[in-house]
Protein backbone atom coordinates (compact mmCIF):
# COMPACT_ATOMS: atom_id res chain seq x y z
CA UNK A 1 0.00 0.00 0.00
CA UNK A 2 1.56 3.25 -1.14
CA UNK A 3 0.85 6.68 0.28
CA UNK A 4 1.92 10.02 -1.12
CA UNK A 5 4.01 11.98 1.33
CA UNK A 6 2.89 15.06 -0.56
CA UNK A 7 -0.57 14.46 0.85
CA UNK A 8 -0.89 15.91 4.39
CA UNK A 9 -2.53 13.49 6.77
CA UNK A 10 -4.20 16.41 8.50
CA UNK A 11 -4.60 16.31 12.19
CA UNK A 12 -8.33 16.21 12.73
CA UNK A 13 -9.65 13.64 10.25
CA UNK A 14 -7.23 11.58 8.25
CA UNK A 15 -7.86 9.91 4.94
CA UNK A 16 -8.04 6.71 6.95
CA UNK A 17 -10.03 4.39 4.74
CA UNK A 18 -8.56 5.79 1.52
CA UNK A 19 -4.86 5.36 2.20
CA UNK A 20 -4.41 3.50 -1.08
CA UNK A 21 -5.86 6.40 -3.09
CA UNK A 22 -2.55 8.23 -3.17
CA UNK A 23 0.66 7.11 -4.79
CA UNK A 24 4.15 8.51 -4.89
CA UNK A 25 3.97 8.73 -8.68
CA UNK A 26 2.43 12.21 -8.95
CA UNK A 27 3.29 14.61 -11.72
CA UNK A 28 5.80 17.38 -11.02
CA UNK A 29 3.37 20.09 -12.03
CA UNK A 30 0.96 18.77 -9.38
CA UNK A 31 3.65 18.61 -6.72
CA UNK A 32 4.80 22.23 -7.01
CA UNK A 33 1.42 23.84 -6.20
CA UNK A 34 1.01 21.42 -3.30
CA UNK A 35 4.43 22.40 -1.97
CA UNK A 36 3.38 26.06 -2.03
CA UNK A 37 0.10 25.23 -0.28
CA UNK A 38 1.91 23.27 2.41
CA UNK A 39 4.34 26.12 3.09
CA UNK A 40 1.45 28.58 3.38
CA UNK A 41 -0.38 26.25 5.75
CA UNK A 42 2.82 25.83 7.77
CA UNK A 43 3.10 29.62 8.09
CA UNK A 44 -0.48 29.72 9.38
CA UNK A 45 0.40 27.12 12.03
CA UNK A 46 3.44 29.15 13.12
CA UNK A 47 1.33 32.32 13.23
CA UNK A 48 -1.17 30.59 15.50
CA UNK A 49 1.66 29.72 17.93
CA UNK A 50 3.45 33.09 17.84
CA UNK A 51 0.25 35.04 18.54
CA UNK A 52 -1.75 32.40 20.37
CA UNK A 53 0.58 31.51 23.24
CA UNK A 54 1.27 35.04 24.58
CA UNK A 55 -2.21 36.33 23.68
CA UNK A 56 -4.15 33.60 25.46
CA UNK A 57 -1.67 33.57 28.35
CA UNK A 58 -2.35 37.27 28.94
CA UNK A 59 -6.11 36.70 28.90
CA UNK A 60 -5.79 33.77 31.33
CA UNK A 61 -3.53 35.77 33.63
CA UNK A 62 -5.76 38.82 33.89
CA UNK A 63 -9.19 37.14 33.79
CA UNK A 64 -8.08 34.26 36.00
CA UNK A 65 -5.88 35.98 38.56
CA UNK A 66 -6.11 39.77 38.37
CA UNK A 67 -9.72 40.70 37.65
CA UNK A 68 -12.85 40.15 39.67
CA UNK A 69 -14.54 36.83 38.94
CA UNK A 70 -17.81 37.27 37.06
CA UNK A 71 -19.91 34.97 34.92
CA UNK A 72 -18.74 36.71 31.74
CA UNK A 73 -15.04 36.56 32.61
CA UNK A 74 -15.50 32.87 33.47
CA UNK A 75 -16.79 32.15 29.95
CA UNK A 76 -13.94 33.98 28.24
CA UNK A 77 -11.37 32.53 30.65
CA UNK A 78 -12.31 28.98 29.71
CA UNK A 79 -12.39 29.91 26.02
CA UNK A 80 -8.81 31.18 26.38
CA UNK A 81 -7.78 28.03 28.29
CA UNK A 82 -9.10 25.83 25.47
CA UNK A 83 -7.14 27.82 22.88
CA UNK A 84 -4.01 27.98 25.05
CA UNK A 85 -3.86 24.20 25.59
CA UNK A 86 -4.27 23.67 21.87
CA UNK A 87 -1.49 26.05 20.78
CA UNK A 88 0.86 24.44 23.32
CA UNK A 89 0.48 21.15 21.45
CA UNK A 90 0.66 22.77 18.02
CA UNK A 91 4.49 22.54 17.72
CA UNK A 92 4.08 18.76 17.48
CA UNK A 93 1.91 19.15 14.40
CA UNK A 94 4.26 21.74 12.89
CA UNK A 95 7.12 19.27 13.34
CA UNK A 96 4.97 16.62 11.68
CA UNK A 97 4.47 18.81 8.61
CA UNK A 98 8.09 20.03 8.55
CA UNK A 99 9.33 16.43 8.68
CA UNK A 100 7.36 15.60 5.54
CA UNK A 101 4.51 14.07 7.57
CA UNK A 102 6.71 11.84 9.65
CA UNK A 103 5.52 11.37 13.26
CA UNK A 104 8.48 10.56 15.54
CA UNK A 105 6.69 11.28 18.83
CA UNK A 106 5.09 7.90 19.45
CA UNK A 107 1.57 6.51 19.65
CA UNK A 108 0.37 8.23 22.83
CA UNK A 109 1.35 11.72 21.71
CA UNK A 110 -0.34 10.97 18.39
CA UNK A 111 -3.54 10.22 20.30
CA UNK A 112 -3.12 13.11 22.75
CA UNK A 113 -2.33 15.70 20.10
CA UNK A 114 -5.37 14.76 18.02
CA UNK A 115 -7.60 14.63 21.10
CA UNK A 116 -6.50 18.13 22.17
CA UNK A 117 -7.35 19.42 18.70
CA UNK A 118 -10.83 17.90 18.90
CA UNK A 119 -11.27 19.12 22.47
CA UNK A 120 -10.36 22.66 21.43
CA UNK A 121 -12.79 22.62 18.53
CA UNK A 122 -15.77 21.37 20.55
CA UNK A 123 -15.08 23.34 23.74
CA UNK A 124 -14.50 26.60 21.83
CA UNK A 125 -17.75 26.41 19.90
CA UNK A 126 -19.67 25.28 23.00
CA UNK A 127 -18.37 28.20 25.08
CA UNK A 128 -19.24 30.60 22.25
CA UNK A 129 -22.74 29.12 22.23
CA UNK A 130 -23.02 29.49 26.01
CA UNK A 131 -21.83 33.12 25.76
CA UNK A 132 -24.47 33.84 23.11
CA UNK A 133 -27.25 32.19 25.13
CA UNK A 134 -26.12 33.96 28.29
CA UNK A 135 -26.17 37.35 26.58
CA UNK A 136 -29.63 36.72 25.16
CA UNK A 137 -31.14 35.56 28.48
CA UNK A 138 -29.42 38.35 30.42
CA UNK A 139 -30.92 41.07 28.22
CA UNK A 140 -34.27 39.64 27.19
CA UNK A 141 -35.15 37.72 30.38
CA UNK A 142 -33.46 39.75 33.15
CA UNK A 143 -35.55 38.27 36.00
CA UNK A 144 -34.64 34.71 35.03
CA UNK A 145 -31.02 35.75 34.53
CA UNK A 146 -30.86 37.49 37.92
CA UNK A 147 -32.25 34.42 39.65
CA UNK A 148 -30.01 31.77 38.06
CA UNK A 149 -26.98 33.64 36.67
CA UNK A 150 -24.54 32.92 39.49
CA UNK A 151 -20.90 31.88 39.59
CA UNK A 152 -21.88 28.54 41.10
CA UNK A 153 -24.26 27.73 38.24
CA UNK A 154 -21.73 29.05 35.73
CA UNK A 155 -19.11 26.64 37.10
CA UNK A 156 -21.56 23.76 36.63
CA UNK A 157 -22.05 24.82 33.00
CA UNK A 158 -18.28 25.05 32.50
CA UNK A 159 -17.76 21.53 33.83
CA UNK A 160 -20.58 20.24 31.64
CA UNK A 161 -19.05 21.88 28.54
CA UNK A 162 -15.63 20.36 29.20
CA UNK A 163 -17.18 16.94 29.85
CA UNK A 164 -19.29 17.05 26.69
CA UNK A 165 -16.34 18.24 24.58
CA UNK A 166 -14.20 15.42 26.01
CA UNK A 167 -16.86 12.81 25.24
CA UNK A 168 -17.30 14.00 21.66
CA UNK A 169 -13.53 14.13 21.14
CA UNK A 170 -12.98 10.83 22.96
CA UNK A 171 -13.23 8.53 19.91
CA UNK A 172 -9.99 10.10 18.69
CA UNK A 173 -8.16 8.50 21.61
CA UNK A 174 -9.45 5.11 20.48
CA UNK A 175 -9.10 5.34 16.70
CA UNK A 176 -5.92 7.41 16.34
CA UNK A 177 -2.93 5.22 15.50
CA UNK A 178 0.53 5.27 13.96
CA UNK A 179 1.65 3.39 10.87
CA UNK A 180 5.00 3.14 9.09
CA UNK A 181 4.71 3.67 5.34
CA UNK A 182 7.66 4.21 3.00
CA UNK A 183 10.00 4.96 5.93
CA UNK A 184 7.54 7.50 7.28
CA UNK A 185 5.46 7.05 10.43
CA UNK A 186 2.05 8.63 9.97
CA UNK A 187 -0.49 9.58 12.63
CA UNK A 188 -3.90 8.64 11.25
CA UNK A 189 -7.37 7.33 12.07
CA UNK A 190 -7.28 3.56 12.17
CA UNK A 191 -10.92 2.50 12.05
CA UNK A 192 -9.87 -1.09 12.75
CA UNK A 193 -12.18 -2.96 10.47
CA UNK A 194 -11.61 -5.57 7.79
CA UNK A 195 -14.94 -4.73 6.23
CA UNK A 196 -14.47 -1.67 3.95
CA UNK A 197 -18.11 -0.69 4.37
CA UNK A 198 -17.77 -0.66 8.17
CA UNK A 199 -14.69 1.53 7.94
CA UNK A 200 -16.55 3.98 5.72
CA UNK A 201 -19.51 4.04 8.11
CA UNK A 202 -17.27 4.81 11.08
CA UNK A 203 -15.55 7.58 9.17
CA UNK A 204 -18.89 9.07 8.12
CA UNK A 205 -20.31 8.93 11.65
CA UNK A 206 -17.32 10.73 13.21
CA UNK A 207 -17.27 13.36 10.48
CA UNK A 208 -21.00 14.07 10.71
CA UNK A 209 -20.91 14.18 14.54
CA UNK A 210 -18.11 16.70 14.29
CA UNK A 211 -19.99 18.75 11.70
CA UNK A 212 -23.35 18.70 13.49
CA UNK A 213 -22.24 19.19 17.10
CA UNK A 214 -19.02 21.11 16.44
CA UNK A 215 -20.40 23.49 13.85
CA UNK A 216 -23.96 23.40 12.49
CA UNK A 217 -26.09 23.17 15.65
CA UNK A 218 -23.99 25.69 17.63
CA UNK A 219 -23.99 28.01 14.61
CA UNK A 220 -27.77 27.84 14.33
CA UNK A 221 -28.11 28.46 18.07
CA UNK A 222 -25.77 31.46 18.04
CA UNK A 223 -27.40 32.93 14.93
CA UNK A 224 -30.86 32.56 16.46
CA UNK A 225 -29.73 34.21 19.70
CA UNK A 226 -28.28 37.24 17.97
CA UNK A 227 -31.16 37.64 15.51
CA UNK A 228 -33.69 37.44 18.35
CA UNK A 229 -31.57 39.72 20.47
CA UNK A 230 -31.39 42.39 17.78
CA UNK A 231 -35.15 42.13 17.21
CA UNK A 232 -36.00 42.28 20.94
CA UNK A 233 -33.61 45.16 21.60
CA UNK A 234 -35.17 47.29 18.87
CA UNK A 235 -38.73 46.35 19.85
CA UNK A 236 -38.40 46.85 23.62
CA UNK A 237 -35.72 49.58 23.60
CA UNK A 238 -33.50 47.44 25.82
CA UNK A 239 -30.26 49.08 26.82
CA UNK A 240 -27.27 47.14 25.56
CA UNK A 241 -23.57 47.91 25.48
CA UNK A 242 -22.75 48.10 21.79
CA UNK A 243 -19.05 47.47 22.41
CA UNK A 244 -19.74 44.36 24.46
CA UNK A 245 -22.23 43.15 21.87
CA UNK A 246 -19.80 43.64 18.99
CA UNK A 247 -16.97 42.00 20.92
CA UNK A 248 -18.98 38.81 21.41
CA UNK A 249 -20.35 38.92 17.86
CA UNK A 250 -16.87 39.41 16.38
CA UNK A 251 -15.59 36.36 18.27
CA UNK A 252 -18.48 34.29 16.89
CA UNK A 253 -17.92 35.59 13.35
CA UNK A 254 -14.20 34.83 13.61
CA UNK A 255 -15.03 31.26 14.59
CA UNK A 256 -17.39 30.93 11.62
CA UNK A 257 -14.88 32.34 9.13
CA UNK A 258 -12.03 30.18 10.40
CA UNK A 259 -13.91 26.91 10.81
CA UNK A 260 -16.44 26.93 7.95
CA UNK A 261 -13.93 25.95 5.21
CA UNK A 262 -12.56 23.13 7.35
CA UNK A 263 -15.97 21.59 8.01
CA UNK A 264 -17.08 22.03 4.40
CA UNK A 265 -14.00 20.23 3.06
CA UNK A 266 -14.22 17.55 5.77
CA UNK A 267 -17.73 16.67 4.61
CA UNK A 268 -16.69 16.97 0.97
CA UNK A 269 -13.79 14.60 1.64
CA UNK A 270 -16.31 11.86 2.45
CA UNK A 271 -17.26 11.71 -1.22
CA UNK A 272 -13.66 10.88 -2.13
CA UNK A 273 -14.36 7.24 -1.36
CA UNK A 274 -16.86 7.23 -4.20
CA UNK A 275 -15.39 9.91 -6.46
CA UNK A 276 -11.69 10.78 -6.58
CA UNK A 277 -12.05 13.50 -9.23
CA UNK A 278 -11.67 16.22 -6.55
CA UNK A 279 -8.56 14.64 -5.06
CA UNK A 280 -6.14 17.36 -6.22
CA UNK A 281 -8.37 20.15 -4.96
CA UNK A 282 -8.77 18.52 -1.56
CA UNK A 283 -5.03 17.94 -1.30
CA UNK A 284 -4.57 21.70 -1.35
CA UNK A 285 -7.80 22.81 0.31
CA UNK A 286 -7.66 20.68 3.45
CA UNK A 287 -4.24 21.83 4.76
CA UNK A 288 -5.16 25.47 4.07
CA UNK A 289 -8.55 25.16 5.77
CA UNK A 290 -6.90 23.35 8.68
CA UNK A 291 -4.36 26.17 9.02
CA UNK A 292 -7.16 28.73 8.96
CA UNK A 293 -8.93 26.79 11.72
CA UNK A 294 -5.72 26.82 13.77
CA UNK A 295 -5.45 30.61 13.42
CA UNK A 296 -8.77 30.99 15.25
CA UNK A 297 -6.95 30.01 18.47
CA UNK A 298 -5.01 33.27 18.42
CA UNK A 299 -7.70 35.65 17.19
CA UNK A 300 -9.85 36.07 20.29
CA UNK A 301 -7.28 37.98 22.42
CA UNK A 302 -6.61 40.27 19.44
CA UNK A 303 -10.33 40.94 19.05
CA UNK A 304 -10.68 41.76 22.75
CA UNK A 305 -7.94 44.39 22.48
CA UNK A 306 -9.11 45.89 19.18
CA UNK A 307 -12.82 46.13 19.94
CA UNK A 308 -13.51 46.06 23.66
CA UNK A 309 -12.76 49.47 25.21
CA UNK A 310 -13.54 47.98 28.61
CA UNK A 311 -10.95 45.25 28.10
CA UNK A 312 -8.41 47.87 26.96
CA UNK A 313 -9.05 50.05 30.01
CA UNK A 314 -8.86 47.15 32.45
CA UNK A 315 -5.79 45.77 30.71
CA UNK A 316 -3.99 49.14 30.92
CA UNK A 317 -5.01 49.52 34.56
CA UNK A 318 -3.75 46.03 35.40
CA UNK A 319 -0.45 46.59 33.56
CA UNK A 320 -0.01 49.93 35.31
CA UNK A 321 -0.67 48.26 38.66
CA UNK A 322 1.87 45.53 37.94
CA UNK A 323 4.50 48.07 36.84
CA UNK A 324 3.82 50.27 39.85
CA UNK A 325 4.18 47.30 42.21
CA UNK A 326 7.37 46.14 40.48
CA UNK A 327 8.91 49.59 40.66
CA UNK A 328 7.89 49.90 44.30
CA UNK A 329 9.51 46.53 45.11
CA UNK A 330 12.69 47.53 43.27
CA UNK A 331 12.71 50.86 45.09
CA UNK A 332 12.17 49.20 48.47
CA UNK A 333 14.88 46.67 47.66
CA UNK A 334 17.28 49.46 46.76
CA UNK A 335 16.44 51.42 49.92
CA UNK A 336 16.88 48.34 52.08
CA UNK A 337 20.28 47.64 50.49
CA UNK A 338 21.41 51.21 51.14
CA UNK A 339 20.24 51.02 54.76
CA UNK A 340 22.06 47.73 55.23
CA UNK A 341 25.29 49.12 53.80
CA UNK A 342 24.93 52.20 56.00
CA UNK A 343 24.41 50.07 59.10
CA UNK A 344 27.45 47.94 58.26
CA UNK A 345 29.56 51.05 57.76
CA UNK A 346 28.48 52.48 61.12
CA UNK A 347 29.29 49.22 62.86
CA UNK A 348 32.91 49.33 61.67
CA UNK A 349 35.57 50.83 63.95
CA UNK A 350 37.31 54.05 62.84
CA UNK A 351 40.50 52.06 62.15
CA UNK A 352 38.61 49.54 59.99
CA UNK A 353 36.91 52.37 58.15
CA UNK A 354 40.22 54.04 57.47
CA UNK A 355 41.68 50.84 56.16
Amino acid sequence: MEISMEMPFEEFENYSYALDYYSLESELEEQVPLEIVHWISLLLYVLAIVLGIPGNAIVIWFMGFKWKKTVTTLWFLNLAIADFIFVLFLPLYISYVALRFHWPFGLWLCKANSFIAQLNMFSSVFFLTVISLDRYIHLVHPVLSHRHRTLKNALVVVLFVWLLASLLGGPTLYFRDTLEVNNHIICYNNFQGHDPDLIVVRHHILTWVKFLFGYLLPLLTMSSCYLCLIFKVKKRNILMSSKHFWTILSVVIAFMVCWTPYHVFSVWELTLHHNSSFQSMLQGAIPLSTGLAFVNSCLNPILYVLISKKFQARFRASVAEVLKRSLWEVSCSGTASEQLRSAETKSLSPLETAQ
